[in-house]
This record gives C-alpha cells, structure tokens and sequence, in this order.
C-alpha cells in the first residue's frame, strides 16, 4: 500500500517485527507506587573523559556509561576522523582494559587503517569489524567484551528479520533500537555515524533522534580549517555549548581561538567590518565582508554566505529606507570569512556597515568592531550576552566598540 490512508501521506508505511505472544493477564494492581520527588535520592553521574578537550566540553564533561550519541555531518567534513580520535584515545585509558570495537559499514579495513596511519594511531585495542548486519555485531561484541562502540554508519545496517533494504525507515529504526539496548544493557558508550539530507537534517526517521541521548552535528566548510561540534540534544548535559577544532594533517585539533588570523583576515579594508558572535557560552570574533556593485539588471542579486538571506533582506530594506540609499539598483555580496556560519541578530549592525563602507568605499576605522541587532525603525538594541561580548573585545584589543546602551 503506497498511500496510508488515515495520513494520507506516501510511502509512509514501513515493515516492523512482530512477535505474538499468549500471556496471561494478571492483575498489577499496587505494583507500582509513586514518588515524591523530594524522596528521590540523587545519584552522581560517573563521567569518563574522551581524552578531547572540545568534545566533553559538548558532552558535558564526558561520556556516560550507556550513553547513546549521534553524530551527524556532510561527507567529507570529519565525522570519521573525530571518531577514529576518540577511539584511539579510548583504548589508551589506563583504568580501561577492553577493546574498543569499530564498526566498518562504508569504508573497509585497509582504508581505515590508512587513515589511522595519517594520524599517527597504532590501534593496538582498537579492533575493526567490516559488516552491515546489526545481529552480528550484538554477537561479536558479546564475544570480545568491548568495552566502547562506533559505528559508522547507522544506514548502512541490516536486520534479516526485515526485507527492507539498508537505509529504509524500518530497517535503521530496528537497527538502532537493537543497538542502544545492547550498548544499555552492557553499560557501554556508544557513537553512531548519521548522513544528512540536502537540507543539512539528519536522515532517517526522526524516532532516531528520540532514541539516542545525545544528538551531534559537525559543521563547516570543506576548504577551510574550522570545524564546530553543535549539540542539539543532550540528556546528560548542557546543550549551549560549542566545541570549535582546526582540521588539520594530523586530524581534528582543539582550536586556539586567540589565534585571530585563523578565522578572519581582518583586512581594514571598505566592506570589512569585525563583529563579536556567540558560539555556544563563548564569544569568538568574526569578520562581515560585503561587496556592493551597480548593476544594470531588473532585479539586483542579493547574496549570502554564512548569514541568513531574508535577514540580509531586511537589512537591506532598513538601509534603503531609513538612509535613503539606493540599494535597489545594486548588487549585494554578503560572506563570513573563515566559514562560519552566524544566525543570531547580533551581527545585524556589523553587516549593515559592512554594507555602508562598501557602498561609500570607505574603510570601518581600525580597531573596531559591531555589535548589536537591527529592527525595522532603524533602532539598535541590545543583544544577549553584550557584557561578555565587550569583555572579550577589549581583551582583543579593539578601541572602537559599536554597541546600544540601554537607557534603563
């Protein structure tokens, strides 16, 4: 049946294993009790540190026996390479005597240890399995007592309970449920890799996203070193926090974020103006480029990289109306430099002069940097986090910082 029909959305049916069972039905009755919450006794959660200063910074402070997390992010961007990372100085924990089992779904064993080459692993207890069946994995990670879990990646395994092909909604919800429950019950962390769709969400049915406890996404651009670690989900931990690596040779490195020159060229130059963003509970320092040119075409061009487009339209609208300028007969270039991508309202008022001092082909003048949000009257408010966000500008040394005051 293609179309369900009491949703009546397609392709929407999946096949699921069912198993019949006669049990008596007894009575329950007075087996469970409710309980005050103020007699609950609180347990202290023992934390084990990944040995990646960003990542448990993102985990809360560790990883969780039995915790569950996925890990999603574009091909190419690090996924497998965080991951081999973090497998490699797993299983050189001292207080950990137990091998660490890697399961291999789309890449084969020689390629891995290429990789592991690369970046200067030995992988003396790190053990690689090359197989897509979920139940042959339960098996051999009964057998070999693994003490950590990765797989790499969930749509890539099978059940043959089900006749479903890999990556079907069925046969990732079942592989996963099985999954969880092995890595719960033995009390063992473990990571699963997830591909996302074109629209940058996790693909695959969105119960994945309710089964695991900790959901990761790895960004950034492919051609240049930063790399953020975002969590949207987190039942053991804080989910505002950002963990910020540097792609590099010998794989993902916790970033120095006082090394400037890596994020922003801060060029002083007309359409560069150097804005203070929010990456999770830190600030970090990014620079606004814009280019303006005149166009002769009906409809100018308005592009954005790395800042929303229909906020970069509002500002646009701000500028033509309340400066009267005439924006609509010009084309608009909008990028953040170094690939970060910013979607809070604070870079409002450093993208708007970015704009301005490309338009009058005047530079910002130097040491100084923006901060604040834009309404539709032309007004600048104050942002979330503005104290903290001066904090860190003047201990980067910048003189001129553009912000509103409050008058209450």
């Amino acid at each position: 049946m293609g179309k369900c029909p009491n949703c009546e959305s397609w392709n929407s049916l999946v096949e699921t294993v069912s198993e019949s069972r006669k049990q008596k039905v007894e009575s329950r009755k007075g087996e469970t009790k409710p309980i005050k919450l103020s007699e609950i006794k609180a347990t202290q959660t023992n934390r084990i540190s990944t040995g990646i200063s960003e990542l448990d910074l993102v985990l809360g402070g560790g990883l969780v026996p039995g915790m569950a997390v996925l890990l999603s992010g574009e091909p190419g961007i690090g996924k497998s390479t965080l991951l081999l990372q973090l497998a490699a100085n797993w299983s050189n924990l001292s207080n950990l005597s137990n091998l660490v089992l890697y399961v291999a779904g789309e890449e084969s064993a020689s390629q891995i240890k290429i990789r592991a080459q690369r970046l200067g692993i030995s992988g003396e207890r790190l053990v690689i399995l090359e197989t897509t069946d979920v139940d042959e994995i339960n098996d051999q990670l009964s057998m070999i007592n693994a003490q950590f879990i990765i797989v790499d990646s969930i749509q890539t395994l099978t059940t043959t309970d089900l006749a479903g092909t890999a990556g079907s909604v069925g046969q990732v919800r079942e592989c996963a449920s099985r999954l969880i429950l092995a890595a719960k019950q033995a009390g063992i962390p473990l990571f699963l890799v997830g591909h996302v769709t074109k629209d940058g969400a996790i693909a695959g049915p969105k119960v994945l996203e309710h089964a695991v406890d900790t959901i990761l996404n790895l960004e950034g651009e492919k051609f240049t070193p930063l790399r953020l670690l975002r969590t949207s989900k987190n039942r053991f931990g804080p989910t505002d926090e950002v963990g910020v690596f540097e792609m590099g040779d010998a794989g993902l490195k916790p970033a120095d974020l006082s090394n400037l020159s890596n994020w922003s060229n801060l060029s002083n130059l007309p359409g560069s103006c150097l804005t203070i963003t929010m990456e999770g509970t830190r600030p970090m320092l990014a620079e606004i480029q814009a280019l303006v040119t005149s166009t002769l075409m009906p409809n100018p061009r308005r592009v954005a990289s790395g800042v929303n487009y229909n906020r970069l339209q509002t500002i646009v609208a701000i500028l033509q109306k309340r400066l009267n300028l005439p924006l609509y007969k010009e084309d608009i270039y909008v990028s953040v430099s170094g690939g970060l991508k910013i979607e809070e309202p604070a870079a409002d008022l450093a993208i708007a002069l970015a704009i301005l001092s490309s338009y009058k082909n005047k530079a910002v003048p130097e040491k100084s940097v923006a901060i604040g949000e834009l309404d539709l009257l032309g007004n600048v408010r104050v942002v979330n986090s503005q104290e903290r966000r001066v904090k860190e500008a003047r201990k980067l040394g910048f003189k001129n910082i553009l912000i509103s005051i409050s008058l209450q």
